[in-house]
């Protein structure tokens, strides 16, 4: 049976439709999984959405997309990921990158064995060891799927955990600012988002409570990129909800982070306003696609990116060596 893993994931759904000389009729459904509760699942097929609820679910499985991402689609957008989330500490090994940030989230504190390291494998991996504990943080790889399975199959011999799987996703510009826009029109009365090249306190205060702390390495993390903007909603003088968008990978790729709205202030179409507004100032600085990375378990936000036209382009884990 699926698992909440499975939500952002194609999979096939077979399901009782009737009983007919008392024997159970079935009906295949293909499609996205958008949602999976305890009573419902429901899948983004070709002909529209499909609920169905778990009781009338004779099987269901995941099955591999109809189209993946070349290893040089996938190689091209970890690097504009990397641009947009500067780790101030960078070596390299080859053509892996080497990042350190005093430890602030996983993305900014991990190798990203992406292209030729100029050594075995193994060898490699020492190296990063290495690296990591020069700098006395615990080593730790980001592994694209599945472009970086060597590595991985490298890493379980050697007994390194796995943390949650990450959906990288993407969705063309257009295709997205036509979808915010529906939403907002859904939500007039909310209040408008302010974008500014620079975070305020209050932007920062919010980017700490959600990031556990934010030290110093973390304000290199967000502002050392050269295009990048900040969106704010305030609603009498209170800030209710930030945002954050980089132009990177040559200037094709807006990447979208930190999309956070108080508890207060959720249910109100404030993530997909400050979406909106992020997606039409990358379209007026000439991206194209827009990317984003979000936990697969957090099936709220999934199920959020997913009205707005976001499709999963490839996975990754982060990995991190045994203590």
């Amino acid at each position: 049976m699926l698992r909440q893993q499975d939500v952002g994931h194609r999979i096939v759904v077979r399901r009782i439709v009737g009983i007919r000389e008392g024997r159970p009729l079935y009906s295949d459904a293909l499609g996205e999984l958008v949602e999976l509760s305890e009573t419902h699942l429901t899948v983004a097929t070709a002909q529209g959405r499909l609920r169905v609820p778990v009781a009338e679910v004779h099987r269901a499985k995941r099955v591999p997309p109809t189209h993946r991402p070349t290893a040089a689609a996938v190689v091209e957008l970890e690097l504009a990921a990397d641009e947009a989330w500067p780790a101030p500490v960078r070596g390299r090994l080859g053509d892996w990158l080497l990042r350190a940030a005093d430890g602030w989230t996983g993305r900014a504190n991990s190798a990203l064995p992406v292209g030729d390291p100029d050594r075995p494998l193994p060898a490699a991996l020492d190296a990063v060891e290495r690296w990591y504990a020069d700098l006395g943080q615990p080593p730790m790889v980001n592994t694209p799927l599945p472009l970086a399975n060597p590595v991985g199959a490298e890493l379980d011999a050697r007994g390194w955990a796995s943390g949650p799987p990450v959906l990288v996703q993407t969705v063309p510009l257009a295709t997205l600012s036509r979808a915010a826009l529906s939403q907002a029109a859904l939500s007039q009365a909310a209040p408008q988002v302010e974008l500014a090249a620079t975070p305020s306190e209050d932007w920062l205060t919010v980017a700490a409570g959600s990031k556990g702390g934010l030290p110093d390495a973390a304000r290199h993390v967000l502002t050392a990129v050269d295009q990048v903007r900040f969106a704010h909603v305030y609603a009498d003088g209170a800030l209710l909800a930030i945002g954050r968008g980089a132009v990177t990978g040559q200037g094709r790729w807006l990447g979208f982070s930190l999309i956070e709205v108080l508890p207060e202030a959720r249910r109100q179409g404030l993530a997909g306003r400050i979406i909106r507004a992020l997606a039409d100032w990358g379209i007026a600085a000439g991206a194209s696609h827009a990317f984003l990375q979000v936990e697969q378990r957090n099936t709220p936000a999934v199920a959020l990116y997913r009205t707005l036209g976001f499709t999963t382009h490839h996975t990754y884990l982060t990995r991190v060596a045994p203590r």
